[in-house]
């Protein structure tokens, strides 16, 4: 079961938590886990299309996902995942 941290901007949708734990064997199949486990999640996540959001970062142990593999980047068990959503502002 892969680790997911979860930034505070998140945590309402999960129940407060910092963290939670989710399975699948690689990091679309986690991410759904954890849309599974807290609903709504499932649009601050994903599009409709079902693809990763574009303004949400997703790190496996520290590694951009998006140069790896993707959502199909192969999780094991003792993995960390970071949700990072991007933020904007200013003038």
């Amino acid at each position: 079961m892969a680790t997911i941290r979860i930034p505070p901007v998140l945590r309402p949708s999960v129940g407060g938590e910092r963290e939670v734990s989710a399975d699948g064997s690689n990091v679309g199949e986690v991410l759904k886990s954890l849309v599974e486990q807290h609903p709504d999640t499932q649009t601050q996540l994903f599009g409709a299309d079902g693809d990763l959001n574009r303004f949400v970062n997703v790190y496996l142990n520290d590694e951009d996902v998006r140069v790896l593999q993707g959502l199909d980047t192969v999780v094991s068990g003792t993995d960390s995942l970071v949700i990072l959503p991007a933020m904007a502002g200013g003038r």
